[in-house]
């Protein structure tokens, strides 16, 4: 599922995308890493500044003056890929300054993504994201400790980070989970890793789908999920699936905006609701 916008936003973030794509063709692993890096550059300048966002999303204001405000703030920072997609986007109208950031971190994700795919690591990426979410799920001091943003000594959760996955995970896996920790942007860890995921997954027009089961599936059973998915919502579905002993039996479905539980938990309690109604 795309980034979901409204109004004018739609049409500024179709645009957006469209011109990421034109600088991602052919683009090496390097060239992605540093679109992507660039993006997150300026995104963390936006939400650090209510003000700025307003300003680069003002419709009372020229595209014109928009534009060298951005030249003026980061321009001598990023590349000219990086400087002709930010043009664009604010030069376009947004139907809230939020729309705006939120397109940009969009599009970074993506561009990191594409760094992967160049690199033959998409699959491990989407992969890890799903793994790391997991792992920071089932340990709270894990979780809490990478709540702050920084630790006791005053050193940013990247450095932690890069730490524990450098040697176990692709670049672009230990890239977003660090750029997450250290900016989260009011969201918790794993709702922000499973939207991460989301977005890179968009790099070849694929849903995830988040599946809890009280057994362990075998492959078989997953592609013959995968594709039955695949049929009802039109695109290709890739399957992450959770082995949860509190289902009970059967297996509840999550993607994009749809849970389809089937588990047995559920049907009792729908039973027992329907018992005292």
């Amino acid at each position: 599922m795309s980034l979901i916008m409204k109004g004018s936003s739609r049409a500024s973030f179709s645009s957006a995308r469209a011109n990421l794509d034109k600088h991602l063709q052919g683009a090496t692993t390097a060239q992605a890493t540093a679109l992507s890096s660039e993006l997150f550059l300026t995104l963390h300048a936006l939400d650090s500044s209510i003000a700025l966002r307003r300003g680069l999303t003002d419709p009372s204001r020229s595209g014109q003056d928009k534009v060298a405000l951005v030249d003026q703030l980061v321009s001598k920072h990023i590349g000219p890929a990086t400087v002709e997609l930010l043009h664009l986007m604010v030069a376009s109208r947004w139907s809230s300054p939020i729309d705006l950031s939120d397109a940009i971190e969009w599009l970074a994700v993506e561009a990191q993504a594409a760094a992967a795919d160049a690199d033959g690591t998409l699959d491990r990426l989407e992969e890890e994201l799903f793994r790391f979410g997991s792992i920071v799920a089932a340990n709270p001091e894990l979780r809490s400790t990478l709540a702050n943003r920084t630790t006791t000594t005053g050193v940013l959760k990247s450095a932690l980070i890069t730490d524990l996955l450098s040697s176990k995970t692709t670049p672009a896996t230990l890239a977003l989970i660090s750029v997450l920790v250290d900016h989260p942007r009011g969201r918790n860890l794993e709702a922000g890793l499973n939207h991460f995921a989301q977005a890179a997954s968009e790099r070849r027009n694929q849903v995830i789908a988040h599946v809890k089961s009280a057994t362990v599936m075998s492959d078989a059973q997953v592609s013959r999920l995968s594709a039955a998915l695949a049929k009802q919502v039109g695109r290709n579905v890739r399957i992450n699936v959770e082995v949860d002993k509190a289902v009970v039996g059967g297996i509840s479905i999550r993607f994009a905006d749809e849970l389809i539980d089937g588990t047995v938990v559920s049907r009792l309690a729908e039973a027992g609701r329907r018992l005292v109604s």
